[in-house]
């Protein structure tokens, strides 16, 4: 953020290696930001190979190191990705503030997160990755992140989209590979092993943040009986789903099930260990487990799990386990759901 050293590394990196050199028991080096300047990576490399000096090296978009063919460290560095907040980091965690709020830390911490949320899309979503990616139809990319948001938890229709934005089907891919390659969403890809029936191809999209999607929704006040509170409620279980898989070491595949006759189950983690349905009900009832049904016949996983607002666990025709989200979260982080 200083302009002053951003240059002098810019015009010659190795002042950074002179730097490092110079300071006498240094044990840890923190970059911030480092895809602005990429080749500190090859520095990087250099004092990783001859000194004992570690490093963590963060930013806010892989894009540009990844596609400016830079020094990717590989072999000597772990890449991790950092998510919003958990339900696991959170004392007193409260769902409705997250599923209004969202769950980046300023965001789930304030009064009001509405205006913090238009800062954040207007600024970074829109300005900041338009600047990285060089966009340079900035309205068309504006018109393409409202419409995306409807495809939020949803199957993507590339076309559909296009039509609607006024954009080629190939420019709404490209941006929906943006959104992807700078981690402000994830396409979860449908489950199609050796399928018996025949299922749907096409991926679903979610935002990393249900509260950056709700703002590109319009939706108001997400109540327990609001029409919008299901999708949310589904898309906060993804985003926990998707962080144990990305900070546990299983680092276990999440995808989705969906046959042309309209069976589904909402997540099938791994090579169909375990199938969850996610339903916002107080009271689940056989009907709600269908879609789990016609999986198991195709596929038998080890577990068949629907999450819900029942108020204690239970069996349902003695093979579906009901598991209230909280305990469902309690179990998902102390590692016995997979």
């Amino acid at each position: 953020l200083k302009s002053d050293v951003f240059r002098r590394l810019s015009a010659r990196p190795a002042e950074f290696r002179e730097i490092v050199m110079g300071r006498k028991y240094l044990d840890l080096v923190i970059v911030d930001e480092v895809q602005k300047i990429p080749d500190l990576l090859d520095e990087v490399h250099w004092l990783i190979e001859n000194t004992s000096v570690r490093f963590i090296l963060s930013g806010s978009s892989p894009r540009k190191i990844l596609r400016s063919g830079v020094n990717l460290l590989g072999g000597r560095a772990l890449r991790y990705e950092l998510y919003p907040l958990s339900y696991s980091e959170i004392p007193d965690f409260d769902l409705q503030t997250a599923l209004n709020h969202g769950l980046l830390p300023r965001h789930y911490d304030a009064k009001d997160a509405t205006l913090l949320l238009g800062a954040y899309v207007g600024s970074y979503l829109e300005d900041e990755i338009a600047a990285q990616t060089k966009i340079r139809n900035l309205a068309g990319f504006s018109r393409f992140l409202e419409k995306a948001a409807f495809s939020n938890g949803e199957i993507v229709n590339y076309s559909n989209i296009a039509a609607e934005c006024g954009l080629s089907s190939p420019s709404v891919r490209d941006y929906f590979q943006i959104l992807e390659e700078t981690m402000i969403g994830r396409f979860v890809q449908s489950y199609r092993k050796r399928p018996k029936r025949r299922v749907v191809h096409a991926p679903k999209f979610y935002f990393f943040d249900i509260g950056v999607a709700n703002f590109l929704l319009r939706r108001n006040q997400i109540s327990r009986q609001s029409t919008d509170y299901g999708d949310a409620f589904e898309h906060f279980i993804y985003h926990e789903l998707a962080t144990y898989a990305e900070y546990s070491t299983k680092r276990f595949t999440i995808s989705y099930w969906r046959t042309s006759s309209g069976f589904e189950v909402d997540f099938v983690l791994g090579r169909h260990e375990v199938a969850i349905e996610v339903k916002s009900t107080e009271q689940v009832i056989p009907r709600h487990a269908k879609g789990l049904r016609a999986f198991d016949e195709e596929y038998s996983p080890n577990r068949k799990i629907i999450v819900s607002h029942d108020p204690v666990p239970r069996i349902l025709a003695q093979e579906f386990e009901v598991l209230p989200w909280r305990i469902f979260l309690e179990k998902l982080w102390s590692g016995t759901i997979i």
